[in-house]
């Protein structure tokens, strides 16, 4: 059974990926920046491809675009 993403736009998604990785660089004069794991993206659903899904999400007063390999997607909650 394929989900019709289509039916969710404009909705807020929680999403839970299996393993994503980001770099975290610290205010002090560490030589190493701190790896660390993302595991959950959220957003509103803008657009959904046959690759993934397109959300939108605000943080400290700026816009982002968010993309989602649907390969990577283990849970998504719907509001």
């Amino acid at each position: 059974m394929k989900l019709d993403w289509g039916q969710f736009i404009g909705k807020a998604v929680n999403i839970t990926t299996y393993e994503n990785y980001g770099v975290v660089y610290s205010n002090t004069n560490a030589e190493q920046p701190a790896f660390y794991e993302i595991v959950f993206k959220a957003g509103i659903l803008i657009a959904n491809y046959d690759e993934g899904l397109l959300l939108e999400a605000e943080r400290e007063g700026k816009k982002y675009k968010i993309f989602v390999p649907f390969q990577s997607i283990k849970c998504a909650e719907i509001y």
